[in-house]
């Protein structure tokens, strides 16, 4: 990638942490005093609705979640991307790849309140957000496969545990999002968790975007394709930050509810750790090839050796 590049991608990471952190933000300290009044959606779903704050006119258990995942994406996820952003900037490979899974983590988010949060002040952030995110995902996936993947990653990378885990993962969300659906076909809109929602926004876009993902993946590294190692080391980045972000909305709804969800929490805090540990596997592999290689050639090869691109 030129300097231009460069700065313009990593300026592009900043400008999405920074608009991610300002939308948190208000979800978090301008969510309103807690107020809320039971009402009933067209569709006859009775639930308590908020009618204060950024998320007014809302049901109480979607904000109690949000607020969860906004605390998360504030203290964690903006952070993180902004650590990368300097990385980015020195044309680094690895933290172009960790930046385009935390893309996918803001671009998913976003793209999920646009089409769930009722109208409200924040919604042409949100757009900005998933806009700039999926920018960013195109920009840095174009320059990562032009510079190329090949000889980049470890060869004992952790491919099975890496596509059993999305396998396993995947097969959960379709038989738990299933259940919701039929629920919500069947006329059960209660069960289906339409919580004064038209529709089952989140379920929609894990089985038609999280899963294919997930499953194409995982297909790639069992196939031992180099391309494929490169969407694993983005993948897990979204993955770890995805699952971290369930696990804190299903706290935050907890303490606002009173009802601990713990199987679910041990679910996905058991994701975390072992999407963690192969993340930290995968990302420390890279460049492993080419060190080995420079290792094992001699002073003048060593010298006349092209210069790898950064880790």
């Amino acid at each position: 990638m030129s300097r231009a590049q460069l700065f313009g991608s990593s300026a592009l990471a900043g400008l999405v942490a920074l608009l991610a952190g300002i939308a948190a933000a208000l979800g978090v300290f301008a969510r309103g005093d807690g107020t809320f009044e039971t009402v009933t959606s067209v569709r006859g779903v009775t639930y308590d609705m908020a009618t204060s704050g950024v998320y007014a006119y809302n049901s109480q258990q979607v904000v109690a979640e949000g607020v969860g995942w906004d605390v998360f994406t504030l203290f964690v996820a903006v952070p993180a991307m902004l650590v990368a952003v300097p990385f980015l900037a020195r044309g680094s490979f690895r933290a172009r790849l960790f930046a385009i899974g935390m893309f996918g983590y803001f671009f998913y988010q976003y793209l999920e309140y646009a089409m769930t949060w009722a109208l409200g002040p924040l919604f042409p952030l949100f757009i900005a957000i998933f806009a700039g995110s999926l920018a960013g995902i195109v920009w840095l996936g174009t320059a990562v496969a032009v510079d190329g993947v090949a000889g980049r990653f470890a060869a004992d990378l952790p491919r099975r545990g890496y596509a059993a885990l999305n396998i396993v993962m995947s097969t959960l969300l379709v038989l738990m999002w299933s259940a919701r659906i039929a629920a919500g076909l069947s006329g059960d809109l209660a069960g289906a968790g339409l919580y004064g929602e038209t529709t089952l926004v989140v379920q929609a876009l894990d089985l038609g975007l999280v899963i294919p993902t997930a499953l194409f993946s995982a297909y790639l590294a069992l196939v031992r394709s180099e391309a494929g190692y490169a969407i694993a080391a983005a993948y897990v980045v979204t993955a770890v930050a995805m699952s971290s972000a369930i696990l804190a909305m299903l706290v935050s709804a907890s303490i606002v509810t009173g009802e601990i969800a713990l199987p679910p929490m041990l679910v996905f805090g058991l994701f975390i750790v072992l999407y963690a540990g192969i993340g930290l596997r995968i990302h420390g592999g890279i460049g492993a090839r080419q060190r080995e290689r420079g290792q094992h050639a001699g002073p003048q090869q060593a010298r006349l050796a092209p210069r790898p691109v950064h880790g």
